[in-house]
C-alpha cells in the first residue's frame, strides 16, 4: 500500500497503469541447518516484510498453516492502529501472525519461504513501493528455540552469500496486535485491486512455482 508521494487516488491510478506484475523467480535457498523440533499442538510465528497483504497471501498458501492474521508488531497496543502506525513514529512493523501445525510444516521451512519469496530481506526500512520503518524486514521469535533458529539461519545465509546485498532482517521482541478487519484476507477479498495485481499476485505465483510440494 502506498502512503507517500502521490495522493491516494492518483497513486492507485498509477498502479493500475503500471505493467502487470510478473512472478520473479524465488531465490534458491538451502533449508536451515537447524530447525525447531516438531511437537504436538499448534505454534505461531510472527514475521514482518513490507505490506502485510502480500505476506499474508503467501503464507495462506502453505500446507500446515492454519491461519494468518495481519497486524502490527514491535510497538505498543495503545498505538497499534493503521492511522498511527502510518505516521512511522510508533515503532511498529506491519507483520503477520502465522498459526501452523509443526508436524506438517516446520518453523525453519516458514523462514525459508519468508526469505526466498515472501519479501526481499536486503531492503532497509521498505519493500518495493512502500518506504518507512513500518515496512522493515523483521522476525519476532515467539520463544527461545525460534530465536536460535532465526539467528542461525541469517548467519547461514550470510556465510553462503545467498543474496547480492547484506541481509537487513532484524531479530526483534514485542507483542503482536491484529490489524483492522478490512486488512484481513485482503488478497482473497480484493483480487483485482491494483496493488494486489501489481505486487502481491507475483509473490503468490512465485511461491507456488518454487515450492509446489508445500502449496495447498
Amino acid at each position: 500500500m502506498i502512503r507517500y508521494g502521490l495522493p491516494a487516488v492518483a497513486a492507485i491510478a498509477a498502479l493500475a497503469l503500471a505493467p502487470t506484475g510478473r512472478a520473479a523467480p524465488a531465490v534458491a535457498l538451502p533449508a536451515p541447518a537447524r530447525d525447531v523440533a516438531a511437537s504436538a499442538g499448534l505454534q505461531s510465528a510472527v514475521l514482518a516484510g513490507g505490506c502485510f497483504w502480500g505476506i499474508e497471501a503467501v503464507f495462506e498458501q502453505v500446507k500446515g498453516v492454519r491461519s494468518v492474521t495481519s497486524g502490527y508488531a514491535g510497538g505498543t497496543a495503545r498505538t497499534a492502529t493503521y492511522d498511527q502506525v502510518s505516521t512511522e513514529r510508533t515503532g511498529h512493523a506491519e507483520a503477520v501472525r502465522i498459526v501452523y501445525d509443526p508436524r506438517v510444516v516446520s518453523y525453519g521451512t516458514l523462514l525459508r519461504v519468508y526469505f526466498s519469496v515472501a519479501h526481499d530481506p536486503t531492503q532497509i526500512d521498505g519493500q518495493l513501493p512502500d518506504q518507512g520503518p513500518s515496512y522493515r524486514s523483521a522476525i519476532f521469535p515467539q520463544n527461545a528455540a525460534q530465536n536460535t533458529v532465526a539467528t542461525d539461519y541469517i548467519a547461514q545465509l550470510t556465510r553462503a552469500r545467498a543474496f547480492p546485498r547484506p541481509i537487513a532482517t532484524r531479530i526483534e521482541a514485542g507483542g503482536f496486535f491484529p490489524a483492522e478487519a478490512y486488512h484481513q484476507d485482503f488478497f482473497r477479498k480484493n483480487p483485482g485491486h491494483p496493488y494486489i495485481v501489481r505486487w502481491d499476485k507475483p509473490k503468490v505465483a512465485a511461491f507456488r512455482a518454487a515450492f509446489p510440494a508445500l502449496a495447498r
